[in-house]
């Protein structure tokens, strides 16, 4: 079986060049949020519709109400609102400094995330990554899946990551890397309904070789 690096390198073969999570790293938190449950382009319309004010003062100035309506394509926007607030007000205890966040261990940071509404452990470590440059490895439905079908039989999300993090730089950038190759690799073939027609692990997929 396929050592966790040479996963990496098929992916980045296959799907290169790699791309960040775009924006700032306001912005990254945010549409972390906006993005549960719906499609990325809802979250690139939202965005694209508040232009230059998705800023933490800007939302911070906003009830729940006001914001609302400008996040609303993005589906469940009443919660989202919520949750938004929420994650602000806690980046507001930083004073909006990311170098802040940064310099306490990053446990203490993602137990302080998912102590959040509507922060889970797929958000927490998404905004970590991406926002904070803190590497701690996104797991989500599509690796999950992935996984399962190149005939890993990891019973649990620590197995998982312990797996792929094994044997690759321990980086932020290496993990969000990483983590666009599997999004890239879940939505071209590797979706609830298999693709597998050019997938670069075709030799080596249990479901490709039935």
């Amino acid at each position: 079986m396929l050592t966790s690096k040479e996963i990496y390198d098929r992916l980045i073969s296959g799907y290169g060049p790699v791309q960040w999570w775009p924006g700032t790293p306001y912005a990254i938190m945010v549409t972390a949020v906006l993005v549960q449950n719906t499609a990325w382009g809802n979250v690139e319309k939202t965005t694209a519709s508040l232009g230059d004010r998705l800023n933490p003062k800007f939302i911070d100035s906003l009830t729940e109400e006001e914001l609302q309506p400008l996040i609303r394509s993005c589906g469940f926007y009443r919660a989202k609102s919520r949750y938004i607030k929420e994650l602000t007000t806690w980046f507001k205890g930083y004073g909006y400094d990311v170098q802040r966040v940064q310099q306490k261990p990053l446990s203490d940071v993602r137990g302080e995330l998912l102590a959040l509404p509507g922060i889970g452990a797929e958000t927490a470590d998404a905004i970590l990554t991406y926002a904070f440059r803190m590497p701690s490895f996104v797991m989500d439905a599509y690796t999950r899946r992935f996984l399962e079908r190149l005939g890993y039989e990891f019973k649990t999300d620590d197995e998982r990551r312990a797996f792929l993090t094994g044997g690759i730089e321990h980086s932020a950038d290496m993990y969000g890397w990483y983590h666009w190759g599997l999004l890239e690799q879940g939505k071209s073939h590797c979706g609830k309904n298999p693709k597998c027609d050019g997938c670069v692990f075709g030799d080596v997929c249990k479901i490709h070789l039935k």
